[in-house]
């Protein structure tokens, strides 16, 4: 007797070609494929430089919230600037850094409440962010990653209690 399961299991498919091929798209041409991995690969050694600019406008934003206040137009900045690096984070090699940003979206993410989050809070996930940069943590695998996503998910938990 085979074992049921509670639902359909899928493979997570990890290259270009396996995302954007077959089903109600029919297929695409391999060559096109190939072609556009390689260029990927060929941008991959400017991710670094893309990724330490996506931070650095993330830490101008909160260096304009220190200088001016936190007012509706600073953390709205300051909630684009995280918004993006939740998107590039994992693109450039760093799925941590996507994680911590989208920790920080969901921290303002609600204009009406958004200048009660407290600013350590804030400071503490661009902390983070920039920290696993600069000492390549990649992924919550990572000692250091685990702890710090758990640690800021917890602060927020409190916060929204």
């Amino acid at each position: 007797m085979s074992e049921s399961r509670p639902g359909p299991m899928f493979q997570a498919p990890g290259a270009l070609r396996l995302k954007v091929g077959g089903g109600r798209l029919g297929t695409i041409d391999p060559a096109a494929i190939a072609k556009a991995e390689a260029a990927l690969k060929s941008l991959s050694g400017n991710f670094a430089q893309w990724l330490n600019d996506e931070i650095t406008k993330l830490e101008g934003s909160r260096q304009t919230m220190r200088a001016e206040g936190v007012t509706t137009e600073n953390m709205e900045h300051l909630y684009l600037r995280a918004h993006d690096l939740k998107g590039l984070g994992a693109t450039y090699g760093f799925p941590l850094i996507t994680r911590v940003a989208g920790l920080l979206c969901r921290l303002i993410d609600d204009k009406s409440k958004r200048l009660e989050a407290p600013m350590s809070l804030i400071d503490a996930h661009i902390d983070a962010i920039t920290a696993a940069a600069r000492d390549d943590i990649k992924d919550e695998d990572h000692p250091v990653g685990k702890a710090l996503v758990q640690d800021l998910e917890s602060r927020i938990k409190a916060f929204e209690a």
